[in-house]
């Protein structure tokens, strides 16, 4: 989008907070807020993986004495923590404390996925290692002279197929109270399609869902590609293609991509818009950016509506940071809220 389209754009988004009601978001309010994030812990509970970049270039390919086929040299590797360790590390750069709590294989991209969110200072003695898992790990070959220019060929996924022992989702349920007790919010990443091979199983939800009951104070918002309509007690959170038919009760979030957040709560809906961002964009974990902001800003005592307008701040600063798993920085935050101050400070 160039300069003149986004200009275009600001009339458009001024008639939508307009269609808010009379609501306004107070800048200064939400920034003062934010400087004390370090006060709110969260614990992320679900699917994490390993994302792993490995880079070649066509150039150095060479052909495999023992095959004669072609094998790509492998010059340079890149390794993030992904799903709940998105989640995680857009939370620890906002200045949030972090509980992480999944399950992991006791093999190399487990170690990997370990030493990721042990650097950014998140908790990691939750975190559930077991011999009859592997790491959920998302292996994705780069090919491309330079860095930049890099494409992604054909992703190798690392996955379990057989359901979740019992006994796992025993420590799962029983470490998921131990941090509560000591949390402020909880968030849910169930990401997997699959029923019951993964952490968050059937089981898992509906322990989920009492621990929602039992600890009021906490706020329990759940993240889920497949099984949104399954969560109860909790804030549901889905984008608008997951939602599909599916009848929501309680409080709903939804996000749409470039068109916004929606809230919806009972009959209420409201529509927050999204932040302009500068292309080139990369969309990927914009959603679990969101739900770090989110989730942030609850916790630390903002209204929903304040809330998803944070999450759509920190998911805009993300989106610009390319080939790599985007995080937003307070100081990006309060910078990015203050350069579209016009677009969101509508008078009563």
């Amino acid at each position: 989008m160039n300069e003149e389209n986004t200009r275009m754009q600001e009339p458009d988004r001024m008639q939508e907070l307009d269609r808010l009601q009379g609501d306004f978001f107070d800048i200064d309010r939400i920034i003062r807020v934010l400087e004390h994030a370090e006060q709110s812990v969260i614990t992320v509970f679900g699917d994490y993986s390993l994302d792993k970049y490995v880079y070649s270039k066509p150039s150095r390919d060479e052909e495999s004495v023992e095959t004669g086929l072609i094998a790509y040299q492998i010059h340079e590797t890149a390794s993030y923590a992904g799903i709940g360790g998105t989640v995680a590390n857009n939370l620890r750069s906002l200045g949030a404390q972090v509980i992480c709590i999944g399950l992991l294989g006791i093999d190399g991209h487990g170690f990997e996925l370990m030493e990721q969110l042990e650097k950014i200072g998140a908790d990691t003695r939750l975190m559930i290692p077991s011999e009859q898992l592997l790491t959920n790990t998302y292996l994705k070959p780069m090919r491309g002279e330079a860095k930049g220019s890099a494409s992604e060929m054909n992703r190798l996924d690392f996955r379990n197929f057989e359901e979740t022992p019992r006994e796992l989702e025993d420590r799962l349920l029983r470490n998921l109270e131990q941090a509560v007790q000591q949390s402020q919010g909880v968030i849910i990443t169930d990401q997997f399609l699959k029923r019951n091979c993964s952490a968050v199983t059937d089981r898992v939800r509906d322990g989920i869902s009492e621990l929602a009951l039992k600890y009021p104070d906490v706020f329990f918002y759940a993240d889920s590609r497949g099984f949104i309509s399954e969560y109860r007690n909790v804030i549901r959170k889905c984008n608008e293609h997951e939602l599909g038919g599916t009848e929501l009760t309680g409080l709903r979030i939804v996000t749409m991509g470039e068109k916004g957040i929606l809230l919806c709560e009972g009959n209420e809906k409201t529509h927050i818009p999204s932040f302009p961002a500068k292309p080139p964009l990369d969309i990927c974990g914009a959603g679990d950016a969101t739900n770090a902001g989110i989730m942030l800003g609850l916790t630390l005592g903002l209204g929903k509506k304040e809330a998803a307008f944070l999450g759509a701040c920190v998911a805009s600063v993300t989106i610009e940071q390319i080939g790599v798993t985007g995080t937003a920085t307070r100081e990006q935050v309060k910078a990015r809220m203050y350069e579209k101050k016009h677009f969101f400070s509508v008078k009563l």
